[in-house]
């Protein structure tokens, strides 16, 4: 599978506008190269540099596998599966490390999997998603951007 967006390249800055310091909305992605077992799919984004350990800033899931795109701001769709981020919040949070911490490197991750839906609450975390969602990975693409404040 090939995970990767128009706002930023594989390995890039992310700009300022998917922040929170900017507009805090979810860049655009698309895929491609989907396994052809998949039934579904789910969308993850963290950041392993965070102080206290990985920081969860977003999780999609129960994402058919016919869908080969999110748009800008998808987090705002209300027909979208999200769960709660670390911000405690349901969406998208963006990129927001500690001033003066160093460059944060922020993982989006695609998941297929074998299952057409995943079994977690109606208020799960991003860390449940991926726990469940785990049980059934078939494939699994990333795309790496970073940002500092």
């Amino acid at each position: 599978m090939k995970l990767r967006s128009k706002a930023f390249a594989d390995g890039s800055v992310i700009p300022r506008r998917f922040t929170c310091d900017g507009d805090n909305v979810s860049p655009a992605l698309e895929w491609s190269d989907t396994p052809a077992g998949a039934r579904s799919l789910v969308l993850l984004c963290d950041d392993p540099d965070a102080p206290g350990g990985t920081w969860h800033h977003w999780a999609v899931y129960d994402i058919p596998p016919t869908v080969t795109e999110l748009a800008e701001n998808a987090t705002q769709d209300g027909k979208l599966k999200q769960a709660m981020n670390d911000f405690r919040e349901v969406g998208y949070g963006g990129p927001c490390p500690p001033h003066r911490h160093g460059p944060h490197h922020y993982h989006f991750r695609l998941l297929a999997l074998s299952a057409d839906q995943i079994r977690v609450s109606a208020n799960a975390s991003c860390r449940d998603v991926e726990r469940e969602a785990r049980k059934f990975t078939l494939g699994e693409a990333t795309l790496v951007g970073w940002y500092e404040r």
